[in-house]
Order: C-alpha cells, then structure tokens, then sequence
C-alpha cells in the first residue's frame, strides 16, 4: 500500500534555497524590510515553486488573529438557482480584496447555523455576512455577537448592523413607467403577497406602482390590485379576472417572474395577445424564465451581485454607525410592452 506524500516542510525550502528557515520565513511574510538580498529572496520563491511548498495558512491565522477568510452564512442562497448570485458577488469581491469566502447554507436548521457560526470563529473569519434567499427581516444570532456582520438581500431588524437589500420602492415604480410611459393609463398590479404579509418586497413593489401612477397622472384604482403568492398558477389565475372586467386593463405589472408567466398564459387561453391586447412588465429577471417567455418578458433585475458586492466592502471597511443600503435594480427591456390599442372583440367572462 502507497504511502500518501508528506507535503514539503520549510526547512527544505531552506536547505533548496541554501538559506536559514527564518530567512524563508521572511520571505513569504514579506516581513524582510530591506534586510534580505533581491537575488536570495528570488532563490527563496523559486525553491518554493520548485517544492511547491504552501504556507500554513491556519497556523499563520493563529499567530496574526486574520484568516482572510470571510464568513457567509445563509439559509438556502448557495442553493438557490437565482439568489447564488449573491454568493458569486460575495466570492469575486472578496477575492479582488484578497479574501475568499467560507459559505454554509443553514436551510433555516438553527442548530446548522450555530454550529456554522462556531466552525468560522474557530477559522478566525474577519466578518460574516449573514444572506437570506429572499428580502425580509431578520434577528441576527446572538453568537455572532462581537464579530464584525453585514446583513444582506434583508434588514436587521434590530438596526445593529448595516443590511444590503434591494430597492423594492424604486423597482415598482420603474416597472410602472415603463408602462406608464408606453402611454398606458389602465395598468393592474399582481402583487405576490397579501396586504397583510409583512415582508418588504410587495410593500416596496406596491408603493413604487401608486408613486408611477400619481407621477403619471393616472388615479389609482382598487379594483386593479389583486394579490397571489407570486405562483404562476396565481398569476393564471388573476390575469384572468382582470382580462374578464368590463374595462380591462391594457397592462399589468406583475410582482414577479413567474406570476408574469401565468399571466402570459391566461391571455393566450382568453384568445388575447402579448403586449398587442395587453402589455406586461415582470420583476426578478430570473433567467430560467423572463428571457424565454414569448414574447421575452420585460422585467426588473434584481441587482444581487451589487448588494453582495457592497456587503463586502462594508464588511472590510466599516462605518461609524450601521447603514441600510438599498441597491436599486435595472429595468431590463425586451418585447412585453407596446403601446395600447383598442380590442375590437369582447373578452369572455
């Protein structure tokens, strides 16, 4: 049976170099301070290249008291087909500034998240930030107490620490002028939550429709507010109540991707044409969905790898007082809007 190779020690980058072990070790601290010679120091690296030597970067977190790793400790964004971008911001980030990610999806199992928390202060982690797959309010764990937090895609609700999320306000009401200014003045909202639901998102999304409206000067009208859980069968549903009204509305902004999908069906099923009979503008960009919808659904982005980006810079360089950030997204357009034109034929109720 083969023996598994010992990885090569310091003292053979030394004996390589011809130099003493705190001279390597000089070296690759880039402790020398002028005090070893260019053409040794270059003997030192390429003895290191040659031995493919790697330092102890768990030792070296114990002597200094930073890892460069940072914690990122979320429910289910790893996971998540959408959310990962938030990861992907956090580890190009980190990397750009000489960190790397340590990432644990908790799937909301406390006892996962505990022992996640423990595992990364043992690695010394500079920070974490503590993601959520969707926006909402959180309480950070009280074992995250005395290391440095970033809270993002959600708000602490405590306000102890800063928190990244997107622009829920901003989004619904670029989505709304989209339509708005297409020249649309009878334009329905499916939200994907209950007037009772207390998470930001379709407060955020509803407030920004009414502040389009208002900006627009087009009243608002109750009866085109409906609500779902943001399914595809909700928007199926819904859309066709609305299609069936006696003066339907020629577009809807949709509270996300995929209630906008259902929407595009019912038309379809009502006999009625996208963006012809009625235009629609979505909220997500989920790529699985929004671009291959036909026609491509209009849509807003939401900017995950620009909040995790931020949450990482406010990780490693702190303010004074915590901050909530929002980040607004973009409107990404492509053929669900047109102007509005006339139906020559009643929509079946």
């Amino acid at each position: 049976m083969s023996r598994k190779k010992q990885s090569p020690t310091m003292w053979e980058v030394a004996e390589r170099a011809g130099v003493s072990q705190a001279t390597v070790s000089l070296v690759l601290n880039d402790v020398d301070g002028g005090r070893v010679a260019q053409a040794t120091r270059e003997r030192v690296r390429r003895a290191v290249e040659e031995l493919g030597y790697r330092t102890n970067a768990f030792a070296k977190s114990l002597r200094s008291g930073e890892s460069g790793m940072i914690g990122f400790i979320s429910d289910e964004v790893a996971s998540a087909p959408f959310a990962g971008k938030l990861l992907k911001g956090a580890q190009l980030r980190a990397w750009e500034s000489g960190n790397v990610i340590l990432s644990v999806d908790t799937f909301g199992e406390r006892t996962l998240e505990k022992a996640a928390i423990d595992m990364m202060q043992s690695y010394r982690v500079r920070g974490v930030i503590y993601a959520t797959m969707y926006h909402q309010d959180v309480r950070v764990p009280d074992s995250l107490a005395g290391v440095p937090t970033v809270v993002l895609n959600a708000r602490d609700e405590t306000g102890e620490h800063s928190s990244v999320f997107p622009d829920e306000e901003r989004g619904g009401r670029d989505a709304t002028e989209a339509l708005t200014s297409a020249g649309h003045k009878r334009i329905a909202m499916i939200n994907i939550q209950s007037p009772e639901s207390p998470l930001p998102a379709g407060k955020g999304r509803l407030r920004g429709y009414r502040q389009a409206l208002g900006a627009a000067g087009v009243d608002f009208d109750e009866d085109l507010i409906r609500y779902g859980t943001g399914t595809v069968e909700d928007g199926l549903l819904q859309a066709t109540r609305l299609a069936s009204l006696d003066n339907p509305p020629t577009a809807i902004f949709c509270g996300n991707d995929r209630t906008a999908w259902g929407a595009y069906r019912a038309l379809q099923a009502l006999g009625l044409d996208v963006p012809t009979d009625c235009s629609i503008v979505g909220f997500d960009n989920q790529e699985t969905t929004a671009p291959h919808l036909d026609p491509g659904l209009s849509t807003i982005e939401l900017p995950f790898e620009q909040m995790a980006r931020q949450a990482i810079d406010l990780l490693l360089r702190p303010t004074e007082a915590p901050q909530n950030v929002p980040v607004q997204g973009r409107l990404i357009t492509r053929s669900s809007v047109t102007a509005p034109h006339h139906r020559t034929s009643e929509v079946p109720a």
